[in-house]
């Protein structure tokens, strides 16, 4: 049976980037995964997509809940039980939009940080075993969700765009917890760029590998999508070239040089004999 016609951009971009390729079966109409090429090679592209008729209901906006968590880490396992015996393992390329993970008491109740950390640990475990994985976000990279889809990947590519967001939790949400209004916590931001919502923000971090300037970043043309083709190509001749499956070139970042100290003087004691 096909699966519903769900409009997002993760579901947009994922059919753009795939060439219509068909979907593959025996996963729920919130996880969409298609076999294509990139490069000229085989490769995997996976979203989580709203599914209006979520049996959960926690998750029917984009959420990654129980069910799409697991089914994320079988589409990555997938992938690399096939590549096992392979010299060349294929690349997985995330394509990002997802809200949040799904709250709620059943999600608690039956271990939904169980169910995201499967799909973030399959991701690392694809990376460390050579597959290049690619996190392209295209929307919303929220909270447990983009922990779970993307964040994990050897490169991250984003969007220039007001509706591409990066954060631990939404406006609202972290205006209640920070006791400001939304307005007070957007004064903040402008001066703390670890609280802001901008991708640009975000990028000073040093965790993304390049950030895109789509003329249309919700409907992918033909320039668009040559536009993002040619950066997953590129990101991946980057890896390739980098020699390494770690996450270390993300340390770069004008904002992480506290990050970069405190490494440094743990590897200094970490390496000092005892006395």
């Amino acid at each position: 049976m096909s699966k519903p016609i769900v409009d997002s951009r993760g579901a947009r971009w994922l059919a753009a980037l795939s060439g219509g390729a068909p979907l593959a079966e025996g996963y729920s109409a919130a996880v969409q995964v298609a076999d294509a090429t990139l490069a000229g090679a085989p490769a995997r592209y996976i979203a989580v997509v709203p599914d209006p008729a979520n049996r959960f209901v926690r998750a029917r906006g984009g959420e990654i809940g129980l069910v799409e968590g697991w089914e994320l880490a079988r589409a990555v396992h997938e992938t690399m039980d096939a590549d096992r015996a392979s010299a060349v393992r294929r690349p997985i390329v995330a394509v990002v939009d997802v809200v949040s993970q799904a709250y709620g008491r059943t999600e608690e109740a039956y271990g939904i940080h169980q169910a995201l950390a499967g799909a973030a640990g399959a991701y690392a475990e694809a990376r460390l075993a050579g597959h290049p994985v690619i996190g392209m976000i295209v929307g919303s990279a929220m909270s447990g969700a983009f922990l779970a889809h993307g964040y994990q990947a050897n490169r991250l590519i984003a969007f220039d765009d007001p509706k591409v967001m990066v954060h631990a939790m939404g406006k609202a949400s972290a205006a209640r917890i920070t006791l400001r209004s939304v307005e007070a916590l957007e004064l903040l931001a402008a001066s703390v760029p670890p609280m802001a919502y901008d991708i640009h923000s975000y990028a000073s971090l040093g965790l993304l590998w390049r950030v895109l300037s789509p003329a249309s970043p919700g409907t992918p043309g033909d320039a668009d999508l040559g536009l993002v083709r040619l950066a997953l190509e590129q990101a991946l001749a980057d890896i390739a070239s980098s020699g390494t499956t770690d996450l270390g070139g993300r340390l770069g970042g004008v904002h992480r040089q506290a990050s970069r100290t405190v490494r440094q003087l743990l590897a200094a004691q970490w390496h000092t004999a005892p006395a």
